[in-house]
């Protein structure tokens, strides 16, 4: 992308990383409508400033401009929604509900893990799970999520350690409830 960002620039660019931006989006705001929304805003807010862009990395200064929208909406819910959990559906896969038994049996208990994991993340600070889900879901670099969180990459080292932490310690915390291990 040059520093000159068209608004055509601007779009191919929001076409090729909305996914990323829309599950950014649901990770932080915990609803498909109001990720929706977010990503959308963020996109109007990228045409309107496409002029600021400084060169760099296309793809953070998006996701930046996505997460800044979507803090600011968590903002207008209140203090709370900054550092609350989210509540994201998750739907069962409905191949793990048909085939033999035997695949059916291990299919659920693939599909109770991943619930417990999406609701052990769900329960995450914001600037926790937002640091996860760039890293091991977005599969940003280091330096990536440092531009996307405005940050020094030391910061997100910890955070990524620490998000890690706090993960594994709600994981654990579910397998007695639950019966199953991870």
């Amino acid at each position: 992308m040059s520093v000159a960002a068209t608004p055509a620039v601007i779009g191919e660019l929001a076409q090729r990383h909305l996914d990323a931006a829309y599950n950014l989006g649901r990770w932080l705001l915990g609803s498909e409508d109001d990720a929706a929304d977010a990503v959308h805003d963020a996109f109007v807010r990228a045409l309107r400033s496409a002029h600021t862009y400084a060169g760099g990395n296309a793809r953070a200064w998006w996701l930046a401009i996505v997460r800044n929208c979507c803090l600011a909406r968590l903002g207008a819910r209140g203090r709370d929604a900054l550092h609350g959990a989210v509540d994201v559906e998750v739907a069962p896969a409905a191949e793990a509900l048909s085939g033999p038994a035997d695949e059916v049996e291990q299919r659920a208990e693939a599909e109770q893990r991943r619930t417990l994991l999406v609701h052990a993340l769900q329960r995450l600070p914001v600037e926790f799970r937002e640091t996860l889900v760039l890293r091991e879901i977005e599969d940003l670099s280091y330096r990536e999520i440092a531009d996307v969180l405005g940050v020094p990459i030391g910061t997100v080292m910890s955070r990524l350690a620490r998000s890690r932490a706090l993960l594994q310690q709600a994981l654990a915390a579910s397998l007695p409830e639950s019966g199953h291990g991870l």
